[in-house]
């Protein structure tokens, strides 16, 4: 049996979409980042405890698309239906296949309709055992990337990651660390998770908040606010299938709501994906309306665009948030990590202002924090 190296971090994956590649990319890109290096653009943190970028080491991943299944993972990044922005292409071969997970409601309906390079094409295998290869592979933790609407998929991952013992990281709007019983389960086997629904380093999301803080700080009273996104990945495609956007729109929702003193009547606040354009590919444009009233009840209004790279948003927060859950695999911590969940998910088990969130993220990596 090959020796471990204790300060590795040995990190499995469910979904090898946009979100895993941008992830993956960002591991080979940082690799020589040190902890005498100045911060460096594009992320939050060089070091976080003793653990660089370099110590993340993939070691399992789980897919079902047949442009995925059975490849190296350094290989079915760049399958499609992915189509995010490029930061390297200097991508070792990991030894690492993907293996068949199940589909159960991964795939929205209405992607049939769609062409076969814009859509997921599942494979026609059996799913392998996914408890088996994550204890075989000696994995510390399973990210989930699912698409949206996959409630089904999300429990299965998330469940598989309970029984072999690792810690969990959902990435997605399916709810389970913001789940009270999902909660009981991880604490009475004292294993760490952090979510849910990552919010991206500078992104929709993040920027409403910020806004509606703003507001709410100033003493300018917000009336109504809408925020609608344009994308062109798979994620926006499956959300197409309406009846997928529940969870999304609730996680959105709170996000924002969560930063006024009053939250607002739901007629007076629309938060959530508008349409599907295939040629954005991985770009995703945000359009963000808050009209207001301050000083003598002049009025205030603020139209903003936002335009981003959707996935590498997503593996800017992420790649902070592996790192800290294995501190708190290291403290032998179990249940929600809150002040990681806050910082870097959209619908937490408890909401903070991001100033709050950080401040805490900061006091649980220095070890003056539990959670």
């Amino acid at each position: 049996m090959a020796n471990i190296n204790k300060k590795e971090i040995r990190l499995a994956i469910a979904g090898v979409g946009n979100c895993a590649s941008s992830l993956i990319q960002g591991l080979y890109y940082y690799k020589n980042i040190g902890e005498k290096d100045k911060l460096t653009p594009g992320l939050m943190h060089n070091i976080v405890g003793p653990y660089k970028i370099s110590d993340i080491k993939v070691v399992a991943a789980f897919d079902i698309d047949e442009r995925k299944v059975g490849k190296d993972i350094s290989e079915a990044i760049w399958a499609k239906p992915n189509n995010t922005y490029i930061i390297t292409k200097n991508v070792s071969k990991m030894n690492v296949k993907v293996k068949m997970g199940p589909v159960l409601d991964g795939i929205s309906p209405v992607m049939k309709d769609y062409p076969k390079e814009d859509r997921f094409s599942p494979a026609k295998l059996k799913p392998v055992d996914v408890v088996k290869e994550l204890q075989k592979s000696k994995a510390d933790m399973l990210i989930n990337y699912m698409p949206v609407g996959s409630d089904k998929a999300t429990q299965f991952y998330a469940k598989a990651a309970l029984d072999a013992g690792i810690g969990f990281i959902n990435c997605v709007p399916s709810f389970i660390v913001s789940e009270s019983s999902w909660q009981k389960k991880f604490e009475q086997k004292n294993i760490p998770i952090i979510g849910d629904d990552i919010k991206a380093q500078i992104g929709a999301t993040i920027t409403h908040r910020a806004l509606a803080h703003l507001f709410n700080q100033r003493g300018v009273k917000l009336d109504r606010t809408y925020q609608l996104n344009f994308g062109g990945n798979t994620d926006f495609l499956n959300m197409l299938e309406r009846s997928r956007l529940k969870s999304k729109k609730i996680s959105k929702t709170e996000a924002v709501q969560s930063q006024l003193e009053t939250p607002l009547d739901q007629k007076n606040i629309h938060i959530g994906p508008s349409d599907y354009i295939p040629w954005l590919e991985d770009q995703k444009i945000c359009y963000i309306r808050m009209e207001g009233r301050k000083f003598g009840e002049a009025p205030v209004i603020i139209d903003l665009k936002l335009q981003v790279e959707d996935s590498p948003n997503s593996a800017g927060c992420t790649i902070d948030a592996i790192r800290i859950l294995k501190l708190a695999l290291d403290r032998k911590i179990g249940g929600p990590i809150y002040s990681a969940s806050a910082y870097f998910m959209k619908h937490p088990p408890k909401q903070f202002t991001d100033d709050e969130a950080k401040q805490m993220v900061e006091e649980f990596i220095q070890g003056k924090r539990e959670r």
